[in-house]
């Protein structure tokens, strides 16, 4: 993918609510990449430890965090849903009260 792709997925992203969800899916269709979901993923798995770009509010199509449960990052993806109000301690992500776009 070009820069210019790339930054039409961040700007995707950073323009996620707090407190929303949206899948990366939906991501690389906003950012004019339909069918590059897998691409979303790999680009987020790259990004810095301390990146402000809000990856956290991004899961799969089923509304479920794509990170192996027992990982630091899965349990460093679902503190940030917990403190937004868009999961549970339990692990439940609130996919449809959450989803964006609505």
């Amino acid at each position: 993918m070009n820069d210019e792709a790339i930054q039409q997925i961040y700007a995707v992203i950073h323009g996620v609510p707090a407190g929303r969800l949206c899948s990366y899916g939906k991501v690389a269709e906003l950012a004019g990449l339909p069918g590059q979901a897998r691409y979303v993923g790999r680009l987020l798995s790259h990004l810095p430890k301390d990146t402000r770009l809000p990856w956290f509010r991004i899961v799969n199509s089923q509304g479920k965090i794509s990170l192996p449960p027992n990982s630091e990052s899965y349990r460093r993806q679902l503190t940030h849903l917990i403190e937004e109000s868009s999961a549970d301690e339990s692990g439940k992500l609130f996919w449809r009260q959450c989803r964006w776009p609505d």
